[in-house]
């Protein structure tokens, strides 16, 4: 059977791969791929003083601040303010990058995929269909809807018809990962 659904309130957080944090991993492909061997991997994080982020050699990520406080986030030398309304904001993964929190904790998502793959994530109300084209779709709802719960993913192409009928309109995070040949 295909996992579809996977539910906020059945992530378990673990320490960063530097240690100066924790993560939940959401979804990973290949299926219990590490850090070293996925293709992609999906997760959510706590964030809750500034530091470094752990290096991802070949790794492209895309971060979004879902709740909670912000943080400066220095990339290759160049700062970006980041909070719950910021869009996603895309950054090498294999360059220097560190955090300066402007607040309390804060939560964040983050897309990582492994070069020559690419993530389009968006904040949008879902529609019903697919992303043409995409190795992958999924969203994190931002909102409950369609009998789901805020902060729950969701694999748009494995979800029954219902679900995504009952999810049309509902706040999310909207993740396409593409192949090359589906790069515009």
């Amino acid at each position: 059977m295909t996992v579809w659904h996977y539910p906020a309130s059945a992530r378990q957080f673990r320490p960063w791969k530097n240690g100066g944090g924790e993560t939940a991993e959401i979804a990973v492909s290949p299926a219990g791929a590490g850090f070293d061997d996925f293709d992609w991997r999906i997760s959510t994080a706590i964030v809750a003083q500034s530091g470094p982020f752990s290096g991802f050699p070949g790794v492209d990520r895309v971060l979004t601040v879902i709740e909670g406080g912000a943080m400066e986030l220095t990339v290759a030398g160049e700062a970006r303010h980041l909070d719950a309304g910021s869009d996603p904001f895309a950054f090498p993964g294999d360059v220097p990058a560190a955090a300066v929190l402007a607040g309390p904790a804060l939560l964040d998502f983050n897309v990582m995929v492994r070069r020559p793959l690419r993530a389009s994530v968006r904040r949008t109300r879902l529609a019903e269909g697919a992303a043409p084209g995409a190795l992958a779709h999924l969203a994190l709802l931002l909102e409950d809807g369609g009998g789901l719960a805020r902060l729950d993913l969701i694999d748009l192409r494995a979800a029954p018809a219902a679900v995504r009928q009952g999810l049309a309109g509902v706040l999310a995070l909207d993740v396409a990962i593409l192949a090359p040949a589906a790069i515009p």
